[in-house]
């Protein structure tokens, strides 16, 4: 039985001019929704992930504590529950699916919260990654309702040295023959794998597998990290949705939208809001010093890395411990300021 809500949102047009007929927008929600209608956190979903990938967060004692606060979890458009290549029927199905955006993912979220749930402040958004992303989004399009922001290990706009590295990814993906440019009838196997393999050498750092911390985490040898972990996170899930997920990490920059008109500086300078902004020192695609540019151009914002060896996913929820006490104990600071 499924344990998340569906909103229909009819027939959105995105920013690339396709209307996504019939679109959905799945999220999960935590807590309840207080009488001043100010205690919702808006918690996006990352790559890969789903709604239910970012519950090692959430939790009584933790930030996110439902009896505080009325959690939302919006499943990224592409992730295999909201609209999606595997979900939507023709003409825009499988590889026909349009771009979208991160600004078309927040306008949705937007109607979520309001026209849905009735939320007219929004104490916090955060996520990790493609969240964090989202997260940016969020503070400059609606400044005068988002109080706060937390984003982890992820940019405001995607840079170069990132679209390179996703170029890598899908690659490795779309190189496998039974792919059939993406009207496939049986999974592309190999090439999730090698997606996977891909994946594995970027997303934590080489001190991490210098000092083997993945003996340390239950696994047999590197073989079995790279097999089980990496390999295990991609087979199961659909190729043309990652690619569609990879379209709009390639895409990423918050201030490509009517109302900043590709004005980097200007957009983030329209955040308002109070921010942390937490990426690890040793991440190799969402870089610190990506972070500390952003933060300079933030009138009410902090620059407070993660330090690390676990590179990504030391921002991931619940991957490792003491990284995820150092984003937590942040959380619950900027949520009592």
């Amino acid at each position: 039985m499924a344990d998340f809500e569906i909103f229909e949102l009819g027939n959105p047009v995105l920013q690339s001019g396709a209307t996504l007929r019939g679109a959905k927008l799945a999220y999960k929600t935590y807590g309840t929704l207080n009488r001043a209608k100010d205690n919702a956190i808006v918690l996006p979903t990352f790559f890969g992930g789903q709604h239910t990938a970012n519950e090692g967060i959430i939790g009584e004692g933790q930030a996110l504590d439902p009896s505080k606060y009325f959690i939302v979890a919006p499943n990224m458009l592409g992730n295999g529950l909201s609209s999606s290549p595997s979900n939507t029927p023709p003409p825009y199905g499988q590889a026909r699916f349009p771009g979208v955006t991160v600004h078309d993912n927040v306008m949705l979220q937007h109607r979520l919260m309001t026209e849905k749930l009735g939320v007219e402040k929004i104490a916090m958004v955060t996520g990790w990654s493609m969240g964090a992303q989202q997260t940016f989004q969020w503070g400059c399009l609606y400044p005068d309702i988002v109080e706060r922001i937390l984003p982890i290990c992820g940019s405001a706009k995607t840079s170069r040295h990132n679209y390179v590295f996703l170029e890598g990814v899908k690659f490795a993906l779309t190189a496998d023959d039974a792919w059939q440019d993406g009207w496939y009838d049986k999974p592309p196997t190999k090439g999730l794998r090698a997606m996977g393999r891909v994946y594995a050498g970027w997303a934590v750092s080489q001190a991490f597998y210098r000092e083997e911390i993945y003996l340390k985490i239950g696994y047999s040898s590197l073989e079995d990290y790279l097999v089980s972990f990496w390999e295990g996170r991609r087979v199961l899930s659909d190729a043309n949705n990652f690619l569609a997920m990879i379209w709009t990490w390639q895409n990423a920059d918050l201030s490509d939208n009517p109302l900043y008109g590709g004005d980097y500086e200007k957009a983030l300078g329209g955040i308002k809001a109070k921010a942390i902004v937490m990426p690890c020192v040793t991440d190799l695609y969402f870089t610190p010093e990506d972070s500390q540019i952003e933060v300079g151009f933030m009138p009410n914002a902090e620059y407070r890395p993660i330090q690390s060896i676990w590179g990504h996913l030391a921002g991931g929820p619940g991957f490792n411990p003491e990284d995820a006490k150092f984003v937590d104990d942040a959380m619950k600071e900027l949520l009592a300021s």
